[in-house]
């Protein structure tokens, strides 16, 4: 009797454990079949979808497929999935969710579709079944009018979640096509590709089931067919339309709704960082993708507007694209016209600079490539080499803040391409072929408009501050001859009694353990800085009459800038001290570089110039000198170097100016009292006058300024690389 019982009782539990997979299924399909006779039952055809029990019914239907996996103790398909997957029902929903019958059914099938591809667990985009109605789906998103951009948006997003875990469905996706390997072989074996082809599997005439059967992850791009190329030409892989994943994101990417746009802007990101590297390569080569997205650059490029105001730009803020989905996106905070769709611009090459970091290196290069013929070269560079001057204003300026924004190594790499060229080479005089637009913008820096050569010298002080050894390419230096030293100078010897510029005073900002030291690298040091220091003549000085002017201000600011400027030039392979000069060939004679003989000219004429493009012009030097090249520190700080006839150095410069400030000064009575009160004047501590001589005198404490400047400079790295 007990045993009748046992047997019962395991008899009882077999059937439980069964009943709820039966009733499941039973369920699944009365609900599925409930949907189905709507559509043959109703005679309204104007009820939205919503007001029927399809969505509820859809609900259904997920929570049995979701529960169903849950309750699976092995990797096979349930009875459920089987159905769905067998008789096709996710090809249905598309076609009635194209058709908008009932009203808004579209909205109920994208609903459904992210919902079981978020929900249910297991691969599903490499069935055909799967992937062949969300191919369907997707060229349903993302045309104009659509009232269905949320639920759009949502749905790529998750298609792109599930391609990141199933990266190698992608082809499927995208439908992208490539030749069979197989038929490639052809040519050389018939009878054995004959063969392999019998017996390779093909994914779309392969089992339902997600996991028996399926071909191997590695294998399904391999295996995929397509149609066979002509011999003589490589394979051509192909995207088919204008509505496929990329370009639906693209174009929801513009929606004036914020969070749908954000959507596929995390959707893009999420397809551009897909691991492996054949998935990279399959974007950037069988797919628009870089073509669209400078494409979209180029659009929003051309709609900021001609007019603009180039002041506006000066110091205009770096814009983070996410930051214009924010409740304090800049767009709110700039209200000069046209700000918004500088913003716009913007917050997009921003975007692209992203994806360019967070691509894998082909995917990357292929974006960078991209931006730079389709817009750089096509777009940007007739305008910089316009002849209008207030084109070329506003096209400079915002080029500036385009540089200020670029930080992608591959994009980086581009756009010095492009501004500056490739040379390596050390350049010829007069060389205006070798890169017309670099030419032009280095001859700007010295145009008869000074507003043209300030803004000019914005961007190349820009420039600098990228991480990009090209920008600061220093090549083998041309042969010195050695000749006559700076102390036989006429100026130099006139200007400074034989006492005052060989005194032992000590100088005010260098500590006295510095200057106690009596070592050779340590007095040469001091010996520079003194040079730097003293070279303003006392009655053109005014530091000692304003409070927290002296030169030791500038030491702190050096020590970063020599800091930061060290880290990017670490991996540059610079020499850490200068080589020695070769004999000069017969006939010719030493260039500086056209870059550095336009700033020369610059600051020679800095008692003439404007304040604005005095600081700017100083700002590009000093910024060259702190670069850790030890050619660059010899020929920008060092005040005894030795020069061939004719030649300049940045110190032999400043002592012309000192000459002819000289011979100025004579003529401008209470000079010093004027001077002081300019600097106070700039200084905001007493209110502006009119008054004489204010660009001499402005240019004055230019020079004072600048000066202490290179002696803090020569101070901080000629010391560390004495060490």
């Amino acid at each position: 009797m007990d045993m009748f019982s046992k047997l019962t009782t395991l008899f009882q539990q077999a059937l439980e454990t069964r009943e709820p997979s039966i009733n499941l299924l039973e369920s699944f399909v009365d609900h599925w079949k409930g949907i189905t006779n709507y559509y043959i039952e109703t005679t309204d055809e104007t009820k939205p979808a919503k007001q029927t029990d399809i969505p509820w019914r859809l609900k259904q239907m997920l929570d049995i497929l979701v529960y169903e996996e849950e309750q699976q103790e092995s990797e096979e398909t349930g009875p459920c999935m089987e159905y769905l997957l067998q008789h096709k029902l996710l090809e249905t929903l598309c076609t009635l969710g194209k058709a908008q019958y009932p009203p808004g059914m579209s909205q109920q099938v994208l609903a459904f579709f992210s919902k079981l591809l978020t929900q249910i667990q297991q691969p599903m985009l490499h069935i055909i079944n799967v992937h062949r109605p969300v191919q369907k789906l997707i060229r349903l998103c993302a045309h104009p009018g659509s009232l269905t951009e949320k639920e759009e948006a949502q749905f790529l997003f998750v298609i792109c979640s599930r391609l990141k875990q199933d990266p190698y469905v992608l082809n499927y996706i995208l439908e992208i096509r490539r030749e069979s390997p197989i038929k490639k072989s052809s040519s050389t074996s018939g009878d054995d590709a004959g063969i392999q082809s019998a017996e390779a599997p093909s994914p779309e005439k392969g089992p339902t089931s997600p996991l028996r059967g399926c071909p191997a992850p590695d294998t399904l791009q391999s295996e995929q067919p397509g149609p066979s190329s002509s011999p003589r030409q490589p394979p051509n892989p192909t995207c088919p339309s204008n509505n496929d994943l990329i370009h639906a994101l693209i174009h929801l990417t513009k929606s004036q709704k914020s969070r749908v746009a954000l959507k596929a802007h995390e959707s893009l990101s999420v397809l551009v960082n897909l691991p492996k590297q054949e998935t990279a390569a399959c974007l950037a080569e069988s797919t628009s993708l870089c073509q669209l997205l400078a494409g979209r650059l180029c659009e929003l490029y051309s709609m900021v507007p001609s007019s603009l105001d180039p002041t506006n730009l000066h110091g205009f803020p770096q814009i983070h694209w996410r930051d214009r989905f924010s409740q304090g996106c800049p767009e709110k905070t700039l209200t000069f016209p046209g700000s918004e769709h500088v913003v716009a611009f913007l917050g997009w090459l921003d975007y692209c600079d992203s994806l360019a970091k967070e691509a894998q290196k082909v995917l990357s290069v292929k974006l960078a490539k991209a931006i730079h013929h389709q817009w750089l070269m096509a777009v940007v560079q007739p305008q910089l080499l316009q002849i209008s001057e207030a084109g070329i204003l506003v096209t400079t300026a915002l080029l500036s803040c385009i540089v200020r924004q670029i930080g992608a190594p591959a994009l980086l790499d581009e756009l010095v391409l492009f501004l500056l060229g490739e040379q390596s080479q050390s350049e010829l005089r007069m060389d205006t072929e070798s890169h017309a637009l670099r030419y032009q913008l280095i001859e700007r820096c010295d145009h008869i408009s000074d507003e043209i050569s300030l803004s000019t010298l914005r961007l190349f002080d820009e420039l600098l501050q990228k991480p990009h050894e090209s920008v600061v390419h220093a090549a083998d230096p041309e042969p010195l001859e050695e000749s006559v030293e700076l102390e036989e100078d006429p100026f130099f010897t006139d200007m400074y009694p034989q006492d005052e510029f060989n005194s032992s005073e000590q100088l005010l900002s260098l500590p006295p353990r510095q200057v106690e030291q009596r070592q050779s690298g340590q007095t040469r040091v001091a010996d520079i800085v003194n040079s730097f220091l003293c070279l303003v003549p006392q009655e053109a000085r005014t530091s000692q009459h304003v409070q927290g002017a002296g030169y030791d201000t500038y030491v702190h600011d050096a020590h970063e800038l020599f800091k930061e400027c060290t880290a990017f030039s670490l991996q540059w392979g610079w020499p850490e001290s200068p080589k020695a000069p070769e004999p000069l060939p017969a006939g010719s004679d030493f260039y500086e570089g056209h870059f550095l003989k336009v700033l020369f000219d610059r600051i020679a004429g800095i008692l003439e110039q404007p304040y604005e493009l005095n600081l700017q012009v100083t700002s590009v030097l000093s910024r060259l000198a702190v670069f850790p090249h030890p050619h660059l520190h010899e020929y920008l700080l060092d005040p005894y170097i030795s020069l061939a006839p004719g030649s300049r150095s940045l110190f032999s410069v400043l002592i012309r100016v000192i000459g002819d400030l000289m011979q100025r000064i004579q003529h401008i009575p209470n000079f010093t009292e004027r001077l002081v009160h300019i600097r106070k004047q700039l200084m905001a501590l007493e209110p502006e006058t009119l008054t004489d001589h204010v660009t001499l005198l402005k240019g004055v404490i230019v020079l004072e300024e600048f000066c202490k400047e290179l002696a803090a400079i020569a101070f901080v790295t000629l010391s560390l690389e004495e060490h």
